[in-house]
This record gives structure tokens, sequence and C-alpha cells, in this order.
């Protein structure tokens, strides 16, 4: 790295540089936090540390909606001394606390509402009359104001003394309390619980740990950490590329890697070891503060009625009776048996449970030197190396990568982005230095020009493992320009016949023609994004574009490599092949199909042969099988028209010439229709002869 890179991180970095580690003035027995690791999954590692000895209680507030987290995923560490519970308040409903009082929550709402609900209480009034008795009720009235000042509401408080029925008005007594002190008590509880339920944003944790027998007083360090939801940090990227870099030069550009992340944890942080990880690990929540009950199937209890036999309606023979009352029998015990089947069901399943989160954090990471990064199991840790304090509710950026990486300029053609021009695009390679991977995030691209930096660009870059490298977009490239064709062909390659059925193999082809003009004063590598297709392969180029090894491979795309010279057009083709079978019986074919693929020259000399004799059979059948449609057309004309002349001779005279013609016109029709049977019997014989001789040879036909 460069010393102007270093020393513009270092800079940066000062800000972020907190006071010590408050070990020497937290007080013995208190929790600190100590580590804090925020990871991309949207959860936060927060560990806490303290000094104690022998056996120690120690207290931990979270905020309410952190409760479920913390109680799935909390863990002590105590590397001599034993856990014991882990104990917290439980989120009783206000209810629950009013349900043995003689009063409920709404009636706290006012003086009057409370004294109605406590009627027949004894209280004790002071002011300008003190009066003592029970409570009877207390009434609203309005009294009017002199000179129309309006009205003023009071309240009548009346109760039942020694000497009989008193009155007074609540506004103008001093004090008023319940004489029982058992109902004070009742009334200081309740208004303990409504205090309580108006703060219940946070939850105190008792962790209890206890001291190893060997040694009880010895100082030991116990730690409690906790898995809770936290913001999802993000990373962000500088690249500045030298001034060298020209053309499809390669060479090396100064990254600078920043985490932005938050604090909104509820606490501010105070020389805490932060950590940040990219990954991505499963993560769900649970709702383990939340009671849960089973639904038990309810049992009628059994009560016994009055016995009242019903009348006796004689007797019959036993074996009769057996054969009588058996079904009968069998049927009440079905249905009890039944009833009992349908009381003993199990309940219903309880309401599914809101999905929790796992994902065990890794514990934090040996001591590195600034901006080191880690390969942990299934993501990446950055460990910032000073102690940091950051407020609640505050922002920073934390650096996490400051080095030199291997990069290539190329110009990348993604038709779906841009039709007639490529983007202007870098190959970063995180292979040659053997660091670890990066995490995604965005990338302004700087570069220098004449010792100054100018802007180039934003780009994208996706989760960069160590040994893979990434293509990064970040400009349209005027200077190259792209125009694209598109060619489709269809092959019969092979076919086969065989029991009468045509099987033809055709590969279909899709050729696509790229013409890249370069740029005129500099040499391009142009990586051409070629859509993939399901089923398709590719047939050309056989290896890369210039003949070296195969195409990248990208989820949908093959990735072209095309080295462009100055001012040069190249021409790129791309071929894809499919293909596919189909199959067609011969005896059902039209003669045109059949001699449609007889005179196809794709195919052998021997299977033209062979579909040329079909197609005459076919065309024999043909004509065979219009002769018999010819004679039946003409039958049933036949027919409509002596349907027609019998309905004439219906309304004609008989002595009439018209009668005797009509009657002389359908005996010639009768003597056709006799010569037409003949005819059609013969040509519908015929055609079966004609189809089965194209059967016959056709079955036995095959190449």
């Amino acid at each position: 790295m460069s010393g102007i890179t270093k020393a513009a991180l270092f800079t940066l970095a000062v800000p972020l540089l907190a006071a010590p580690a408050l070990a020497a003035d937290q007080p013995p027995g208190a929790l600190a936090l100590k580590r804090v690791l925020l990871s991309t999954g949207g959860v936060g590692y927060f560990e806490h540390e303290a000094r104690v000895s022998g056996d120690a209680a120690l207290t931990l507030e979270v905020r309410r909606d952190q409760v479920d987290d913390v109680l799935k995923s909390i863990v002590v560490y105590d590397d001599r001394g034993g856990i014991g519970t882990v104990d917290l308040p439980g989120q009783e409903p206000l209810e629950t606390a009013f349900r043995e009082l003689p009063f409920t929550p709404e009636d706290l709402a006012s003086p009057t509402a409370l004294l109605n609900a406590m009627k027949g209480a004894e209280v004790q009034t002071s002011g300008s009359r003190s009066v003592s008795g029970r409570l009877l009720s207390v009434t609203e009235e309005h009294t009017q104001l002199p000179n129309g000042g309006g009205t003023v509401t009071r309240n009548r408080v009346s109760l039942m003394t020694a000497e009989g029925l008193r009155q007074l008005v609540l506004e103008e007594t001093d004090s008023l309390r319940f004489a029982d002190p058992r109902v004070q008590a009742q009334l200081d509880s309740a208004l303990a619980a409504v205090a309580g339920a108006a703060g219940k944003e946070r939850r105190r944790l008792t962790i209890r740990t206890t001291a190893p027998q060997a040694d009880a007083g010895a100082e030991r360090t116990v730690r409690v950490a906790y898995v809770v939801a936290a913001p999802l940090w993000k990373a962000t990227y500088r690249l500045t590329l030298p001034e060298s870099a020209k053309g499809a030069e390669g060479g090396t550009g100064d990254l600078q890697g920043w985490a932005v992340l938050e604090n909104l944890s509820g606490d501010d942080w105070k020389g805490v070891e932060l950590s940040v990880a990219s990954g991505n690990p499963v993560t769900f929540r649970q709702a383990l503060y939340s009671a849960y009950f089973v639904n038990r199937p309810e049992v009628p209890v059994e009560v016994l009625g009055r016995v009242l036999p019903p009348p006796d309606e004689g007797a019959v023979a036993a074996d009769m009776m057996a054969k009588t009352q058996e079904p009968a029998v069998r049927s009440r015990a079905a249905t009890e048996s039944g009833a009992a089947t349908t009381m003993a069901a199990p309940p219903a399943p309880a309401p599914a449970m809101s999905a929790p989160f796992a994902g065990a954090m890794p514990q934090r990471a040996a001591e590195t030197t600034p901006a080191e990064n880690t390969e942990a199991t299934a993501q990446v840790l950055f460990r910032y190396p000073q102690p940091v304090t950051l407020a609640n509710g505050g922002t920073m950026m934390m650096p996490i990568t400051a080095r030199a990486i291997p990069t290539e300029r190329l110009s990348l053609y993604q038709p779906n982005t841009q039709p007639r021009h490529p983007l202007a695009a870098l190959r970063l390679s995180n292979g040659d230095s053997g660091e670890t991977g990066l995490p995604p995030g965005v990338l302004t691209l700087y570069e220098r020009l004449g010792g100054a930096a100018a802007y180039v660009g934003d780009a994208r870059l996706a989760t960069l493992p160590a040994g893979e490298s990434r293509i990064l977009s970040f400009a349209v490239d005027q200077a190259v320009t792209v125009d694209r064709s598109e060619q489709p062909s269809r092959t019969l390659s092979r076919a086969t016949l065989a029991d009468g059925v045509l099987q033809l193999t055709v590969t279909d082809r899709q050729t696509t023609t790229y013409r890249i003009a370069g740029a005129a004063g500099e040499d391009r590598t142009v990586i051409v994004e070629h859509p993939r297709r399901s089923g398709w392969e590719l047939v050309q180029p056989t290896g890369g574009a210039t003949g070296g090894a195969a195409p990248d491979l990208t989820a949908d795309a093959y990735r072209l490599p095309v080295a462009v010279p100055a001012g040069q057009t190249v021409t790129l083709a791309v071929a894809l092949e499919r293909p596919r079978i189909e199959r067609f019986g011969i005896s059902e074919m039209s003669p045109e199909q059949v001699r449609a693929y007889a005179s196809s020259t794709e195919l052998p000399p021997a299977a033209r042969e062979a579909l040329g004799k079909v197609a005459t059979l076919r065309a024999a059948v043909a004509d065979k099988e219009r002769r018999v449609g010819d004679l039946e057309r003409e039958q049933a004309e036949i027919g409509k028209e002596q349907e027609r002349l019998r309905q004439n001779l219906a309304t004609l005279p008989r002595d009439s010439d018209l009668f005797k013609r009509t009657i002389a016109k359908m005996g010639e029709q009768e003597t056709r229709l006799d010569g037409l049977s003949r005819e059609l019997a013969t040509a519908r014989k015929e055609a079966e002869t004609a189809r089965n001789t194209l059967r016959d040879q056709v079955r036995g036909m095959t190449f």
C-alpha cells in the first residue's frame, strides 16, 4: 500500500479511537459492555464482563423487545466457577394484578369512579367537616354560577355514619382516605402495578454464579453474552487506479474498505472491542418470553339422574329376543364407543410461535494489527484493534481493509444493459495477495491524472471470496461500438423409419454475430456476455473467442473474451445448438408431407427412395378415398332430392302430368341409387385394399 493510502486511513481512523477500557472505573460485581460484533445477518453479539469473587448475582438490563432473543442466545462464561439460574420479571398482564382487587384499572381513571367501585368501604374525611362512615354513592351535580357565568361540576359523596346519612362535597374536603389498612394496601399495590406497566421498556436479568469450592474467595472474570437484532452494517469501498493503467494493461489499485454502522442498542458503547462479520447466517426469532398453555379436552361431568323404569310390555322367547335386540345393542355400544372416542380426541395444536433467531456468533478474534481481517466459519471477521466509543443513536465508519489489489481494465458487453456500447469495467482479483474475502458493497472509483485524483464512476462489488475475481462496471464505453445480428437455422441430421413411424433428429441452430468496432487510440479486451438458454449447447467458438480456454460461465450467460486492436473491427460468431426429435406416423401423413421429406437432400438416397414409394402408395390411397367420398356425396344429394320430390307429390293431383313426371324422375333416381350402392361398395373395398397395401409396405420398410 502506498504511503498516501496508509496516511489517509490513519487520519480517518483517529476519531474512532476511544478512551481506555473502564476496568478501573467499573465497580466490582457489575457487568460492563466489553465486546460488540455486528453481523450482516441483521444481528449483533454483545458481551459483558465483570470481576467477581465467591458466589455472585450479576444484573443486566435489556430492552423489552430484546428479551426473546436474549432468552434464546444468552451464554455465560465462567472459567473457574459455575452458573446457577438466570431470573427476570415476568410479563404478567395488568389484568392479572387486578384479579383479586375490588376495582379495575378503569376505576383508577378518576376519584369518582374509584369511590363508586368501593361502595361499602369505610372512609374518613378531613377539612371543614370531618366525617367517618361507609360509602353509599358519589353523584355528579351541576351548579349554575351567578350572573350567567356558566356551570360548575361537583361530586356529592353520601356516607352512612353512626349518626345516619351524611353528605359532603368531594371538592371541599381536604383529604379522604380508607379506614381499613388492607384496602389502602390494595390501592397502593394497584397503583404500583399501573406504574410498572407504564415503564416496561426494560427488563432486569439476574445471573447467579457459584464460586469454586477449592478457592471460593479468589477473584475471577465472568462474561455474559447474547445475540439480539441490530442494524445491518454496510460495506463501502474506494479504489484508486494508477495513472499507468491504460487499455488492457494489468496493474494494481489502492483499495480502501469501510464499514458503516449504527449504535441502536439503547446503551452507549464505551471503550468496547468492536468487530463486524460478513456472512449469511441463519437467523430467526422465537417468542420465548410469552406464556403458552396447552388446550385440553373437556370431559362432561357424570351426573346420576333419577331412575324411571319403563312399563313392561311383555316378553318373547330367549332366542328371538337375542336376534331382535342384538343389532340395537351393537348400535348403542358403537354410539357410546364413538362418543368416548370423540371426548378422548387429542386437543388442537397450540398456536405456532413466531420463528426464533439462530446461528451462534463466533467468539472474539485474536489480537490483530490494524485493519486485519480473519476468515471464520462461513463468514469473514473484521476487528478494529483499538477500543471504540460510540453514543447510542450514533453512526460511525470503521476501516476494514486497506491494501493493493490486482486490477485489469476491460470492456463488458451486456446486450440487455446497453445494446450498442459495452461498459467500461475492471476485473478485481482477490487471489494473488492471499487476503481474506471482501463483503459486498458499493465502490467509488478514482484515477490518478497528473498527480491528482479524479472521480471515474461508481460500481457494485458482489461478495469476493479469496482466490476469485469480480468484474465491476462503472461507465459506458462510448469509444467501442457493437453491432449484433441473429440468424436461426434448422438442420435434419438423422432419420429412421421402423414400424411405420418416421423419426427425425432435427438440430436447431441460433447463430449470433457480433461486429465490434474498437477505440481509435487504445486496444481493448471486450468481454461479450452471450445469453445462455436452457437445453442449448455452445458449439461456436469451441474454446475462448481467441481460440484459448473455454469461456467463463455466469448464472445466465457465457463470457467470451475478444481482443480488439485500436481502430479495428473484429467479428465474433457465437452459435448455440439444440437437438430435438420429431415422430410421425407415415400412414397418417398427407401425400404432400411425405413428398416434402422424400425430396429433402439432407436425407440419404435410400431414405429418399423409401419415402418416394410411400408417397406413391399414399397418393393411391388418397385417390381411392377421394372416389369413396365423391360417391357418398352423390348418394346423399340424391336422397335429399327424393325427399323434396315426395313432399311435392303430396300436394299434386294424381292425374296431372307433373305428378307423372315426378314419379318417373324418382324412378330414375332409384335406378341410380342402386348403381351407386354397387359402385360405393367396390370403391370402399379398393380404398381398404390400398390402405392395407400402404400399411404392409410401411411396416416392412426400415432405414
